[in-house]
């Protein structure tokens, strides 16, 4: 144990979108005092030793933001206009324990101990916090997996390698916020508001 932490789990966080359906740069909103991105790490760094953070949009902005943080990786996705996997496939590249985590810049309100929570559970390839259907974030994914998730076209799903029926699924509940997602006007000003339970649907 480091400070209350696992040596050498590592956690993926992709922040390279344009964050088009917001109209606002999502990674460094306001949020308690600090920003959506910034809790999101966080949340992640009370039980990961590291934290790679994807970088693409404004890509200078988040290297020079985390520069001095000896926990956070910035890597950049040249490409990230082709998507989400193409960010993944990026930050997976960096990623060096034998199991690592994704999550979202975009989910502040998962509750730290789902990370815990996960990796307890971790004897599958695969552990979701969710159900089968509504899966949730964050994910365990062993490090096995990642050339098959470097193979992926850019047009294909993680759900490809991640959902083929070895996985692993703790049906939490949406209150440890595994499904709050913070991706549009509206659910970013319930969120402020206070109101996650409305900010969820």
């Amino acid at each position: 144990m480091i400070h209350g932490t696992i040596a050498m789990v590592d956690c993926v966080i992709p922040a390279a979108g344009l964050s088009s359906r917001m109209g606002a740069w999502k990674p460094m909103l306001a949020y308690q005092d600090s920003t959506l991105l910034d809790i999101a790490i966080k949340h992640a760094l009370m039980f990961c030793s590291q934290v790679i953070v994807v970088a693409g949009y404004r890509a200078e902005e988040l290297i020079r933001h985390y520069q001095h943080q000896q926990q956070i990786t910035v890597v950049v996705n040249q490409d990230y206009q082709q998507g989400m996997l193409s960010s993944i496939q990026v930050g997976i590249k960096a990623v060096t324990s034998s199991k690592f985590f994704i999550t979202h810049a975009d989910m502040p309100c998962i509750e730290p101990q789902v990370f815990r929570w996960l990796w307890q559970a971790g004897c599958a390839r695969v552990v979701f916090p969710g159900n089968k259907h509504q899966t949730g974030h964050p994910v365990l994914i062993t490090a096995e997996l990642i050339p098959q998730i470097l193979a992926l076209p850019v047009t294909a799903t993680m759900k490809q390698v991640l959902q083929t029926g070895s996985e692993h699924y703790l049906q939490l509940t949406a209150t440890s916020g595994i499904y709050l997602d913070i991706d549009t006007p509206e659910k970013y000003q319930q969120l402020i508001a206070g109101n996650k339970q409305q900010a969820v649907k």
